[in-house]
């Protein structure tokens, strides 16, 4: 039997670059909650947005902040109520909780609850922690054959998920990925494994256009070198993962007739779209937030070995190293993902 401690230590956003690791109570479940001991949590880009400029978009972090919402970990204790899982079971943690009776609830669009909690959005504390509590229909079971890393990055995974199926990825597909950072990686993965014949990937960093070539990208353009509209490429579905606003435009412009675009990257609050191409051309084009329904398909994906998730990490840090686990990407040109190990 584990034996769970008083306390536990936690890493703690108090201001605009300032982390400091702190003792806090372990917490209780609740009846329909699990208590998880994290083992592994990936860093994603709006962890350091947080913590260089405080906010993003109309979240503010207004009052000390826990970050961290890419986390896998193990089952130690149970609530009165609970009937999935049981102490020592390894899962993979969705970090948004809804309400479960709005309306998008109700109608399976449970990401764009307007109660949702979600782990590291303010005022809602994230996973950079020793434990963590969260209800059961929230915590997935992963096998033995997945690592903690990859149970952690089944998250930016369900992102790859949700972004295929809203473009309605199929056998036969010719898919364009703009950007190839984390999540613009999961997203070549996912498309590949929908049935995408074809995937082009776009970045300006050549380091990572070899790696969404190892991935199985099928062709790769450096924007740094060659315009897109120059590449030859015309794609009947963009997932842009790029947030850059010129590049967008530039993508959307090359996609063909009755395609679809799915904005999945955050550039900015606005920017300006090629109307006319998607007008004479009528594409499809839609936001993402978040995703629904993704874990199980998105765990068997990565346990398959359709989707490898282990490759894209390339550092590993302490619970005392949070803030080193932020920045990597400032000092070190190969960083793709770095995971944080609260047990370390």
């Amino acid at each position: 039997m584990t034996t769970i401690p008083d306390t536990m230590r936690v890493s703690v956003l108090h201001d605009i670059e300032d982390i400091a690791l702190e003792q806090r109570p372990v917490p209780r479940p609740g009846p329909h909650d699990v208590l998880i001991r994290v083992s592994a949590v990936g860093t994603c880009g709006s962890d350091t947005h947080y913590y260089e400029h405080g906010r993003i978009g109309g979240f503010v972090v207004e009052k000390p902040l826990v970050l961290g919402h890419e986390a896998a970990g193990v089952v130690v204790a149970c609530g009165s109520d609970v009937t999935r899982l049981e102490p020592g079971r390894r899962v993979s943690m969705e970090p948004g909780v809804p309400c479960f009776v709005c309306e998008q609830c109700r109608a399976g669009r449970y990401n764009l609850c307007p109660r949702m909690r979600f782990f590291a959005t303010p005022p809602v504390d994230g996973a950079f922690s020793e434990y963590v509590v969260l209800h059961e229909q929230f915590a997935h079971p992963v096998p033995d054959s997945l690592s903690d890393e990859a149970s952690g990055l089944v998250e930016p995974l369900s992102v790859g998920v949700w972004a295929s199926r809203k473009a309605r990825v199929g056998p036969g597909s010719r898919v364009l990925v703009n950007g190839a950072g984390p999540i613009g990686l999961v997203a070549t993965q996912c498309a590949r494994a929908f049935g995408a014949t074809e995937v082009v990937v776009t970045d300006v960093n050549a380091q990572r256009l070899r790696l969404a070539a190892e991935l199985g990208a099928t062709s790769t353009v450096n924007v740094a070198d060659t315009a897109l509209r120059d590449a030859g490429h015309e794609p009947d579905v963009l997932i842009e993962c790029s947030g850059v606003r010129a590049a967008t435009a530039d993508a959307i412009r090359t996609i063909a007739r009755a395609g679809r675009v799915v904005l999945v990257g955050m550039g900015g609050d606005e920017m300006t779209l090629p109307v006319a191409h998607v007008q004479t051309f009528e594409i499809e084009l839609t936001g993402t937030f978040r995703y629904a329904n993704t874990w199980p398909t998105a765990i068997d994906l990565a346990a398959s070995g359709a989707v490898d998730l282990d490759r894209l990490v390339t550092h590993h840090f302490g619970l005392d190293e949070v803030e080193q686990a932020l920045t990597v990407a400032q000092r070190d040109a190969t960083a793709v993902k770095s995971v944080v190990h609260p047990q370390r």
